[in-house]
C-alpha cells in the first residue's frame, strides 16, 4: 500500500480551513481530504463531545452509531484517556463498538477545545486488519492540530 503524504494532507487541511469560522464546514472538508487522500478506509470522520456522550459529526462512509459514552469503544476509550488509540484489529479491543461490521482496523485521534479539554475525536476506519501505523498516528496528530487551531483556535 502506498504510504500516504501527511504533510501534503496537512497543507490541503491548512488552506482548506484557513480563516473559514464554521466548525460543520471545517470538519466537513477534513473528513472529505482524508477520504480522499488516504487509502483503504471505509469511514472518515468525527464525534463531537457533548457532555459526557459523543454525538455523530461530519464524516465519509456508510451510516454511523450515533452516540457513544464516553469510555465505550475505541472513540469513547480515546476521548476519556485523552489518547490516541491505535487499533489493529477492532475485534481485539474491550468493548467495540461494531458500527459497521466491515471495519477491522481503526485510530481514533481526541480533539481539544480551548483550555485543552477534549471537545470531540477524529475516527478512521478500514476493512484492512493492521491498516494504521505510527506513520498514521503521527500524521493524524499533526492533521488534527491544525483543525483544532482552526476550528476551536
Amino acid at each position: 500500500m502506498k504510504t500516504a503524504d501527511y504533510s501534503l494532507l496537512c497543507a490541503q487541511l491548512a488552506a482548506l480551513v484557513g480563516g473559514v469560522p464554521h466548525q460543520t464546514a471545517n470538519l466537513a472538508n477534513a473528513s472529505a481530504l482524508l477520504w480522499q487522500g488516504l487509502a483503504d478506509l471505509n469511514w472518515a470522520g468525527f464525534y463531537l463531545r457533548e457532555g459526557d456522550l459523543l454525538v455523530l459529526g461530519p464524516f465519509q462512509g456508510k451510516p454511523a452509531c450515533i452516540e457513544i459514552p464516553l469510555g465505550r469503544g475505541v472513540c469513547g476509550t480515546a476521548a476519556q484517556e485523552d489518547r490516541t488509540q491505535l487499533v489493529p484489529d477492532v475485534r481485539q479491543f474491550p468493548g467495540h463498538i461494531a458500527c459497521d461490521s466491515a471495519s477491522n482496523a481503526e485510530i481514533v485521534v481526541p480533539l481539544h477545545g480551548k483550555g485543552g479539554a477534549v471537545c470531540g475525536v477524529l475516527d478512521l476506519d478500514s476493512p484492512t486488519a493492521g491498516r494504521f501505523t505510527e506513520e498514521d498516528r503521527a500524521g493524524l496528530e499533526a492533521f488534527a492540530r491544525i483543525l483544532e487551531r482552526a476550528v476551536w483556535g
